[in-house]
């Protein structure tokens, strides 16, 4: 991709429900076009293991934002030198948790933590600075609303929850936990969508403007390649 004629860096800003294949897309698409990839939802899943961590219940939401501001956040890639795959690491004061953030007693925590306004407006501030002077590719669910507002590419992707339930359930499996059922699965991703959408700090919205994009009929693949071709024609 020619950016010669860019004379700032480029962000793009992609939104959008669990499961609806933002991670993998976008992590896809930086590596190819040399990004930094930033999940913000793996930074509010650190968030609820603070929380865990240190005892706190989530009626303290002053103590966990306040432990939140004071961890040091990391992510980065990780190449495995036999099968050349690469996975995104998230360290958390130092430590790897990139397994813990993804334990179902953390997928339980996350909605509640994530619907913090302190929390919120902490994490925001650490994803802002992460952006700075840097070509990024950053997920989550208020990017283009409220941290990279400026956003040069905005997109909202989603898909049915159907499709979006066999695929998180795929990653349970994949993860060893095969006892939970599908409509287990279905449940929590409604009442994660319950949530997201209708919290009162930076709800889950398409903003105007954003492209929507529905990967429910499209492979990851074809979704990934389909938004290049996007920012190839806008840097025409």
């Amino acid at each position: 991709m020619d950016k010669t004629q860019l004379t700032k860096p480029l962000h793009i800003a992609i939104d959008g429900p669990v499961a609806a294949g933002k991670g993998t897309i976008a992590k896809r698409l930086a590596q190819e076009l040399g990004f930094l990839y930033v999940d913000t939802g793996a930074m509010y899943r650190c968030s609820a293991v603070i929380a865990l961590e240190n005892n706190l219940s989530m009626e303290e939401e002053e103590r966990i934002a306040g432990a939140t501001d004071e961890a040091d956040i990391e992510m980065y890639d990780r190449r495995n030198l036999e099968t050349g795959e690469i996975t995104t690491v998230v360290e958390l004061n130092g430590a790897d948790v990139t397994e813990r953030i993804r334990l179902r007693e953390i997928d339980r925590l996350v909605p509640k933590v994530a619907a913090m306004a302190k929390v919120r407006a902490v994490l925001v501030k650490k994803q802002q600075k992460i952006a700075v002077g840097k070509d990024v590719i950053m997920e989550g669910r208020d990017i283009s609303s409220v941290v990279l507002p400026n956003a040069d590419l905005k997109i909202f992707l989603t898909a049915d929850v159907e499709e979006r339930t066999r695929r998180r359930l795929l990653q349970y499996r994949e993860r060893g936990n095969g006892m939970i059922s599908y409509e287990e699965v279905k449940a929590e991703l409604e009442s994660r969508d319950e949530m997201d959408l209708n919290r009162k700090s930076d709800p889950l919205r398409q903003v105007t403007g954003a492209w929507l994009l529905d990967t429910t009929n499209i492979g990851i693949e074809e979704a990934a390649q389909m938004i290049a071709v996007k920012l190839k024609s806008m840097l025409k």
